[in-house]
C-alpha cells in the first residue's frame, strides 16, 4: 500500500462520509494498520492511501500493544479546549517536522468498525494525532497550518526534490 505524498490531488479533497461498513472498508482498515506500522507511523488517514473516505487509524505503540490501536470512521470533534504547539511530522510530508498549534483536549464522536457509536475525550499526543488525521480527512496537511512564507519555502524544496526524483 503506497502512502501518498504532498502534491497528490487526493490529499487536498474532503473525504466522503462512510455510510456502509462493508468488506471493502474492513479490508481497507486492516491494510491501513499494516501500512501505518510498516512506515512506521502512529496515525494514518484513508486519503493518505488514495481512498477518499473518512477512515483513520491510530496506534501510539506502533504495533507493540494491540490495545492501543484505534480505528474510527466519520470522526467529528464535538468540543475542543486549550492549545499546545508541538512539532509534527507526517508520512505524506516525509522529512519535515513543523510546529503546529492544536487543541490540548478534544471530545470526539465517531463510528467504530463494528458500527457502534463512540464518544470519548482525548488529550496529549492521542488528541494531537487525532486532530492531525482529521485534518487529512478534510483535505488539509501540516504544510497548510504554517505561515505562507514557510509554506512557500517548503513547496519550493519539494518541487526541487520532485524534479530530481527524490520525492
Amino acid at each position: 500500500m503506497k502512502i501518498c505524498k504532498y502534491g497528490d490531488a487526493v490529499l487536498k479533497v474532503k473525504a466522503r462520509e462512510i455510510r456502509d461498513i462493508d468488506r471493502h472498508i474492513i479490508d481497507l482498515a486492516a491494510a491501513m494498520v499494516h501500512a501505518m506500522h510498516q512506515a512506521p507511523g502512529i496515525g494514518l488517514a484513508a486519503p493518505q492511501v488514495s481512498e477518499s473516505v473518512q477512515l483513520l487509524t491510530l496506534d501510539l505503540s506502533v504495533g507493540e500493544n494491540p490495545e492501543e490501536l484505534l480505528i474510527i470512521l466519520n470522526p467529528q470533534i464535538i468540543e475542543a479546549e486549550g492549545y499546545e504547539i508541538s512539532e509534527e511530522g507526517c508520512l505524506s510530508v516525509p522529512g519535515y517536522s513543523l510546529p503546529i498549534k492544536r487543541s490540548a483536549r478534544i471530545f470526539l464522536q465517531a463510528t467504530l468498525p463494528d458500527g457502534q457509536e463512540m464518544r470519548a475525550e482525548f488529550d496529549g499526543l492521542k488528541a494531537r494525532v487525532l486532530q492531525h488525521e482529521i485534518d487529512h480527512l478534510n483535505g488539509m496537511l501540516i504544510v497548510d497550518r504554517v505561515s505562507s512564507l514557510k509554506r512557500t519555502l517548503i513547496k519550493k524544496e519539494i518541487s526541487q526534490k520532485r524534479k530530481s526524483g527524490q520525492w
